[in-house]
């Protein structure tokens, strides 16, 4: 009777066993399981990237705008002037958030010995204020008489520069893929448009002045 039993037990499992090797139910939730990450992780990645490259075209826009605006002042700015100049740049970067923008605008002499030293530097925050693009001005990390690096072909004895540095954190909507902030910056020089250089501020006797720092 036991023997019966162990037989007839045996059977069952054996048949059981072949039943579920050859039932296919289930193998397409198993199947969407296992795709599903490798796919969300191509899409929000492929999201976050385009939003990345778009972001980094719009600085070197916007980095380009700031140093052509300030190049095309006739002989000097004022403070208004450069907020101006920072909020017009930093709009470039809309729809995207302009938080956090720094932007940095300076003007470099380049002496008889083609040494480039800062002649002045101004540095703004930008962001939204009222449904509109605010520059708040702020010390520039550059001082009077610091040298600086300048490209080869830009260095040509006696003679200005505008250059502007942009900076931006981008943080992606979703981090899905990337998730921490996103570093970006770029730099943009320019040669004054309408005088031999930009004074900032303006010189008290209101005409250009064109003296290196000393």
């Amino acid at each position: 009777m036991k023997m019966r039993l162990r037989s007839s037990t045996w059977w069952r499992v054996r048949r059981r066993i072949g039943d579920l090797a050859h039932d296919c139910r289930g193998v397409a939730a198993i199947e969407f399981a296992m795709i599903v990450p490798i796919m969300l992780v191509l899409f929000f990645g492929t999201v976050e990237l385009s939003s990345a490259i778009a972001i980094k075209r719009k600085l070197t826009l916007t980095a380009r705008a700031a140093s052509d605006l300030t190049s095309q002042s006739l002989d000097s700015v004022k403070s208004t002037d450069m907020q101006n100049v920072f909020a017009a740049s930093g709009a470039i970067l809309l729809p995207y958030s302009l938080t956090p923008l720094t932007a940095t605008v300076s003007e470099i002499f380049i002496d008889k010995d083609k040494i480039a030293k800062i002649q002045w530097s101004q540095s703004a925050s930008v962001a939204m204020v009222g449904g509109s693009p605010q520059a708040t001005l702020k010390p520039s990390p550059h001082k009077p008489k610091d040298t600086v690096t300048v490209p080869e072909g830009l260095l040509i004895a006696n003679t200005w520069l505008i250059w502007s540095e942009v900076s931006y954190t981008y943080t992606p909507t979703v981090g899905y893929v990337l998730k921490t902030g996103l570093p970006m910056d770029d730099e943009t020089y320019t040669r004054p448009r309408q005088s031999t250089c930009v004074d900032y501020p303006p010189p008290a006797n209101s005409s250009n002045s064109c003296k290196p720092v000393s």
